[in-house]
């Protein structure tokens, strides 16, 4: 179970945007801001489980639709009303006592205290009385967050919006289509999603003849469904997503041109069973296998680099019944294989 936890930064000069709070990557850490009798919480935590990457990491899979990433930030509950107060004014008053502070710099500031204190908002942006400290317990100020596995660093700072409060129990304001969510969830479990390594059995074994069918398949023990979890539980706001990957076809690059693959697609599609191609049985040795490859050519002194990858049907479901589909994943291992000229008949 991965743990990321929030902490905000100094803000910005500009009274209209804030940074990003930074995110731990699931170091397994855990920071508190202070929290009082009523129970809320000074950090909201995803945490990950199921078949996901250590430490926070990214996963193996690779998503088939190229134009697909997970979401760079987001936004998501971070502090009670008043523990937001003692850290937002901390924030303010420090910047606005540094030493030749002034002009618009100082201005935003000055703007961005009476937002928090004196109920000073803009066009979808309302303010707040004294950081809302008569509804703490009530609700939670909310802020954005970095992914920290998105290597495009303007990406991951692009939750810019100053924190906002969410009542307990309500969605976001519409406003926000980046505030964390049950689909949010299940992209960011895609991200982290650790799938089996293929080994494709294979016969002849590492050691094949030139022109002689090699039969390649995978029983379906060795690839059954993998789940991984994401779920953000804080007071008055508890959501989880599940994405789900089925196997549905093996993929077999011989690693050479010198090679034809069966069936010629190089595509093995699912049997009913849930297997893919067929073990090769004595007696073969001359059929077409439904899943295989016949080297043209001998690998030499060297091998061939057989890539053997999977594509995975990749689904979620979450909290209220959501779900739906992601893009269809891969991911895939080399074996070396090594090809001899003398002809043999495979017994």
């Amino acid at each position: 179970m991965l743990t990321l936890v929030l902490f905000i930064p100094p803000l910005t000069q500009n009274a209209y945007a804030a940074e990003p709070v930074k995110n731990t990557g699931g170091a397994g850490t855990e920071q508190s801001g202070g929290g009082d009798d009523t129970g809320i919480y000074a950090a909201a935590r995803i945490t990950y489980s199921g078949s996901v990457a250590a430490d926070g990491g990214t996963g193996n899979v690779t998503a088939t639709n190229v134009n697909w990433t997970p979401p760079p930030c987001w936004y998501a509950p971070y502090l009670g009303a008043k523990d937001f107060k003692k850290k937002m004014s901390e924030d303010i008053e420090s910047q606005l006592n540094t030493p030749g502070i002034g002009g618009t710099a100082g201005a935003s500031l000055t703007q961005l205290k009476r937002h928090y204190e004196d109920d000073f908002g803009w066009t979808d942006t309302p303010g707040y009385k004294d950081y809302n400290v008569d509804k703490d317990g009530e609700g939670m100020f909310w802020a954005g967050v970095e992914n920290p596995n998105e290597p495009d660093v303007l990406k991951r700072g692009s939750c810019t919006d100053l924190p906002f409060w969410v009542e307990n129990g309500e969605a976001p304001p519409p406003r926000y289509e980046q505030a964390i969510r049950p689909e949010i969830l299940a992209a960011l479990a895609y991200q982290h999603m650790e799938l089996p390594d293929t080994k494709v059995s294979l016969a002849p074994e590492q050691t094949t003849k030139v022109n002689l069918p090699t039969w390649a398949w995978l029983d379906k023990a060795v690839f059954d469904e993998v789940q991984a979890t994401a779920a953000l539980n804080v007071p008055g706001f508890n959501i989880q997503a599940t994405t789900t990957a089925r196997p549905v076809s093996l993929t077999l690059e011989p690693g050479t041109d010198d090679a034809v693959t069966y069936p010629a697609s190089g595509e093995c599609t699912i049997n009913d069973d849930g297997s893919i191609g067929e073990p090769y049985a004595r007696g073969k040795a001359n059929s077409t296998p439904p899943c295989g490859i016949k080297y043209l050519r001998s690998s030499g002194d060297g091998t061939y680099n057989l890539q053997a990858t999977i594509t995975w049907d990749i689904s979620w479901t979450g909290t209220a019944g959501a779900g739906g589909d992601l893009p269809d994943g891969s991911f895939g291992n080399g074996q070396a294989v090594t090809v001899q000229e003398i002809q043999a008949v495979n017994r």
